[in-house]
């Protein structure tokens, strides 16, 4: 037990999925193999302050082995973190800060995945400051560009926390207000209809691999807040039933779509798949969530990966990253550039 790998678990923080991670942080800290590793909880308070029995100077001091970062959302899965746990270089769990921070942003995520020739619903995105500014020119710029049914969503931010689904005007007017309170950049999209709702959890650094697929079929008009955390009546299909070459199309899909973010570690892609088949990709989250019921860890367990196997893995694979980025030289001498000439 003395040579056990302290895990830094760190939960909670500065986001509105500060609820949704606590749960998930929960679940994480029970199902690690306690002959393997100590769990340390680090439970980061809603104004970003750290605990007193783990403040933050205490990553410099190297009090852990490894940080597994179960923050949802702002400051925990948009690369800030990443920023701070590379400063002071201790392993973690994850995506690296460029590939934290473009998944997390739902605008810059679309304009990687269109570059890389994949295919996302229309889109249409602004700022607040235009909005308050001109009201009826922005809704003129998406009108014209867009119809309804649509989503409007912050771009920032996850566990459909801030995201509306809109059919006429009034609507998308109380829809960008929701939205506002969250981000200052705002994505609308324009739905997919009578669409399916594909996930595919990816593992992997290098060489990433995909799960079988699940579908989710919301109780609500999509997969809320309220359908996630709160009435739970959604229902999933694992492994969703689809034709094979449909599998095979978003499992591919899925990875290429990984590693055009640069990711690491894990995440969750989410796909539309509409009436004729064609798929759409919707959006990666990573660090989904990780309760044993959430659908990250439940795709990998039908694929033959149970919970505490997961933990493992992915915690091997953040040691694998750190390794491998320890190796590079972080510093040049003009010597090194004269070897060359």
């Amino acid at each position: 037990m003395a040579n056990r790998l302290r895990v830094g678990v760190l939960m909670g923080g500065m986001s509105g999925e500060h609820e949704v991670s606590l749960v998930s942080a929960a679940s994480v800290i029970k199902a690690l193999d306690k002959k393997k590793y100590l769990a340390v909880p680090i439970k980061i308070s809603k104004n970003g302050k750290w605990p007193e029995s783990f403040p933050m100077a205490d990553l410099a001091r190297q009090k852990v082995d490894v940080i597994f970062p179960v923050l949802h959302g702002t400051y925990g899965e948009d690369g800030k973190l990443q920023g701070l746990l590379e400063m002071v270089s201790i392993p973690y769990v994850g995506a690296g800060v460029l590939g934290s921070a473009m998944a997390m942003d739902k605008i810059a995520a679309k304009q990687i995945f269109e570059s890389t020739g994949l295919l996302t619903a229309k889109y249409h995105h602004f700022i607040q400051k235009d909005w308050l500014a001109n009201k009826l020119e922005v809704i003129r710029q998406i009108e014209n560009k867009l119809s309804y049914p649509m989503f409007v969503k912050p771009a920032n931010l996850g566990s459909s926390v801030g995201i509306s689904k809109v059919k006429n005007r009034t609507g998308l007017t109380e829809a960008v207000l929701l939205a506002g309170r969250y981000d200052r950049r705002i994505l609308v999209e324009e739905a997919v209809g009578k669409a399916k709702e594909i996930e595919c959890a990816i593992l992997g650094n290098n060489r990433p691999k995909a799960s079988i697929l699940g579908r989710v079929i919301p109780a609500d008009e999509f997969y809320s807040y309220n359908d996630k955390y709160v009435d739970g009546k959604a229902q999933f299909e694992i492994p969703a039933k689809l034709p094979e070459k449909v599998l095979k199309k978003i499992q591919a899909l899925a990875i290429t779509a990984y590693q055009a973010l640069d990711l690491s570690g894990l995440a969750r892609v989410d796909f539309l798949l509409d009436q004729n088949n064609k798929v759409y990709i919707n959006e990666i989250n990573t660090m989904p969530g990780f309760t044993k019921i959430s659908m990250y860890p439940k795709l990998w367990e039908k694929s033959g990966l149970p919970y505490g196997k997961l933990l493992e893995k992915l915690i091997d694979l953040a040691l694998e990253r750190h390794k491998e980025k320890s190796q590079l030289s972080t510093s040049f001498k003009t010597t090194d550039w004269y070897k060359h000439e």
